[in-house]
């Protein structure tokens, strides 16, 4: 039987229902928007996966080609490989639905999202979200928190919701939202520095869109959902608990405190070692998994507990510190611009290279044909954290990170009318102890200054963190991995001195405040402008010239009718320029 809620958001009508498509899955939702649709499902294991204690989760969104009417390219003509969007749609919606699982749940489970219709009006991401969350609660999976994403844009200063895409070209705001009726859970956007009183705006006038799409989440649920399937959890034991608190307690204690990353990785290694041997000795049929599980539960409480109770992380900082800044420009002779720019033990060394239109990215998506002229790639190799693991293909990690970081320089970049050319910037993190995303907008606006690229202002960026117990609260500035590990928020905030640039927040705990969101928002303001103070020490406006060995672009105006004779019959005249000049030479139809 069909079961399906409507109302209407932005001017549109929004549609969710099940009960006719996917009827295998544990559950499934159909999402309309306008022309918009996307199919929804979810499938959980019924035994929990051995050896595990986290959430195996995968979120996996894919677009058929039909859905906009197009077959597909290459050899096969069939859909193959995600696509940096499609993996940008899946982490979108993998991060808010994550931390509303129940703890302790270790059963396989995946969402699979499919774009069957699209409009080319209307972005599907928010709908993936939406539905993605929608077959989870229609599910007898043990997930029960409705959430729903909308997008916030802004134009001529008057917020729009769920803005098209000819509206989010005039728009100086896209904010990406997910909630659930108490709170925000996941936040991502880019802005034309827009005030951080302007993002809260934002997200209160989005949030009530939200509780409207979760009302109706929990209607259909009412209607159509299954009976939740019962689960366990492993049982704590007790006396283990007590024994590995009673050896190693103190000694956490005293590695927590240890300001230098690897040393304290090392300490806390050895301490573990210790540990397992000695409880192994005393109590033989215990896994070594069980030992392990609850040596990380000391850490996480004493982690979180000297910054509670006493304002002190990890490295012996206050909450608003931010690590020491060192920062190298045009350290690589034979590139377009460079940047060394180390904050603590993160370290990013960010090139930039200039190219013309024939380095221009090619995109064939929903939306229909584009170009791309700017590009920025970030690059986390494993010796950056002292790991040995194999290289392989792009990691759905370094593509969001990399997206952000573009996202947070794109709007100061010059016009393509008045510097026409195709930008790429490379960030490669040889060094991480948290914030490297954050790290690469700094260095990516230094290296673009070095190479000469006229850059409307500098671009600084800081990642902000949030401990949580009750009523109490913590901010933190410039987290280190260990706070983002061991913390309850990561919250990304790039701008200028003027406003936001992009931000990205995500949380593991069931959403946070506007109290909360205004506090970490004006705390990132103060870090971001002690870093572009530092930055600007270094080089406070793009350099006159760019690089000699980058390419040299002259444009000029012919009239249209004399393009044929330019180009000459067969492309003789226009060949015979390139064979004795040595340039390239690209010729629009109209002159």
């Amino acid at each position: 039987m069909i079961h399906k809620v409507e109302l209407e958001v932005g001017g549109r009508t929004l549609t969710i229902e099940t009960g006719e498509l996917a009827k295998q899955a544990d559950g499934a939702a159909l999402v309309r928007y306008a022309d918009t649709v996307i199919l929804s499902t979810a499938v959980s294991a019924k035994q929990p996966r051995e050896g595990v204690d986290f959430l195996p989760l995968t979120v996996d969104y894919r677009e058929k080609a039909y859905a906009a009417g197009k077959i597909p390219g290459g050899f096969f003509k069939r859909e193959g490989r995600p696509n940096e969007r499609e993996i940008l749609i899946s982490r979108l919606t993998d991060r808010p639905i994550r931390p509303l699982f129940p703890e302790g749940y270790c059963y396989d489970t995946q969402v699979v999202c499919f774009a069957l219709s699209a409009d080319q009006e209307n972005d599907p991401d928010i709908l993936v979200v939406t539905g993605a969350a929608a077959a989870l609660v229609l599910s007898d999976i043990p997930y029960e928190t409705p959430l729903a994403g909308v997008r916030m844009g802004r134009i001529n200063g008057q917020f729009v919701i769920n803005p098209t895409y000819l509206q989010m070209e005039e728009s100086d705001l896209q904010l990406t939202m997910a909630g659930t009726s108490e709170a925000v859970v996941m936040v991502e956007a880019g802005a034309k520095e827009v005030s951080e009183e302007v993002f809260l705006e934002a997200l209160d006038v989005g949030h009530r869109q939200i509780r409207r799409i979760v009302e109706a989440i929990s209607e259909l649920t009412r209607k159509a959902g299954k009976p939740k399937r019962s689960w366990s959890s492993p049982v704590p034991n007790e006396v283990l608990r007590q024994r590995v608190e009673e050896i190693v307690a103190p000694g956490v204690r005293e590695c927590v405190r240890i300001k230098e990353k690897l040393d304290r990785e090392n300490r806390m290694e050895a301490l573990l070692g210790q540990v397992v041997g000695q409880v192994l000795g005393e109590y033989p049929e215990v896994a070594e998994k069980e030992i392990k599980k609850v040596f990380e539960e000391i850490e996480y409480r004493e982690v979180r507990s000297n910054i509670l109770q006493n304002g002190i992380r990890a490295d012996g900082r206050g909450l608003k510190d931010i690590r020491p800044i060192s920062i190298r420009i045009g350290i690589l002779p034979r590139t377009h611009g460079s940047a060394l720019f180390q904050r603590g033990e993160t370290q990013a060394l960010v090139v930039s290279t200039l190219g013309t239109s024939v380095d221009e990215q090619r995109l064939d998506d929903l939306e229909g044909k584009s170009t791309k002229s700017f590009m920025l790639h970030y690059n986390f190799p494993p010796f950056s954290v002292g790991e040995s693991t194999p290289l392989r293909g792009t990691s759905r990690r370094e593509v969001g990170h990399g997206a952000l970081a573009e996202r947070a320089i794109q709007p100061v970049l010059p016009k393509s009318e008045t510097f026409p050319y195709t930008i790429r910037i490379v960030s490669d993190i040889l060094e991480s102890n948290g914030s490297s995303s954050m790290a690469t907008v700094c260095g990516a606006s230094l290296s673009l200054m070095d190479g000469g690229i006229p850059l409307a202002t500098s671009v600084a960026g800081i990642a902000m963190g949030l401990i949580k117990e009750g009523n109490e609260v913590r901010i933190l500035s410039d987290i280190l991995g260990l706070e983002d590990h061991l913390g309850d928020m990561d919250f990304k905030v790039a701008g200028t001195r003027r406003g936001i640039t992009a931000l990205q927040m995500d949380i593991k705990i069931g959403g946070v405040t506007q109290q909360i969101l205004s506090q970490a928002l004006a705390q990132a303001r103060e870090g971001r402008i002690h870093i572009l103070n530092i930055m600007d020490q270094v080089i406070a406006a793009p350099r006159t010239e760019i690089s000699m060995y980058a390419p040299r672009i002259f444009t000029m105006k012919i009239n249209a009718d004399k393009v044929r004779e330019v180009i000459g019959p067969g492309g003789k005249m226009i060949r015979s320029i390139i064979e004795e000049t040595g340039c390239s030479i690209d010729v629009e139809d109209d002159g």
